[in-house]
């Protein structure tokens, strides 16, 4: 359902509100390392948060990013927005063609039973804050699955 980017974008988050100290920095090295993602990606899907104000960003020697509000006040829909765009909430979840040729949802034999699902999974996005998922992480390897 959700893209790579998207889901590096929201383990990147969850990784910077369990180093969040409120002083220091996280730079993309680090991250990417620990969380074994390939850098220049990594570094263009952080900078396109920050862009839209819910990192902060850095440059220089003891630069990096950080969270832009308290982990709480993110929500995983912030993200998904941002990244994916919120169509995935409205697309075919088997990605049926039948949908997109007709114009016509009702036409799909899985469109409208998977109604309810995505609205669940939409209202369960909106909810989920990155500050919740930091607590029941915890550390790095939660996040990796080590």
């Amino acid at each position: 359902m959700l893209s790579n980017t998207c889901k590096y974008a929201i383990r990147a988050t969850i990784y910077l509100a369990i180093k969040d100290d409120g002083i220091n920095k996280v730079g993309i090295k680090q991250i990417s390392n620990d969380l074994n993602l390939p850098t220049p990606f990594l570094g263009k899907i952080m900078q396109t948060l920050a862009k839209q104000k819910l990192l902060a960003s850095t440059k220089g020697p003891h630069g990096g990013f950080s969270l832009n509000k308290p982990a709480d006040e993110i929500f995983l829909l912030d993200i998904v927005r941002i990244i994916d765009g919120l169509d995935i909430f409205q697309e075919c979840m088997v990605g049926l063609k039948v949908c997109e040729k007709r114009g016509n949802q009702d036409d799909c034999p899985f469109h409208k039973k998977s109604d309810t699902v995505r609205q669940q999974m939409f209202d369960l996005f909106e909810k989920q804050s990155i500050g919740d998922l930091a607590k029941g992480v915890k550390t790095v390897d939660d996040i990796l699955g080590l």
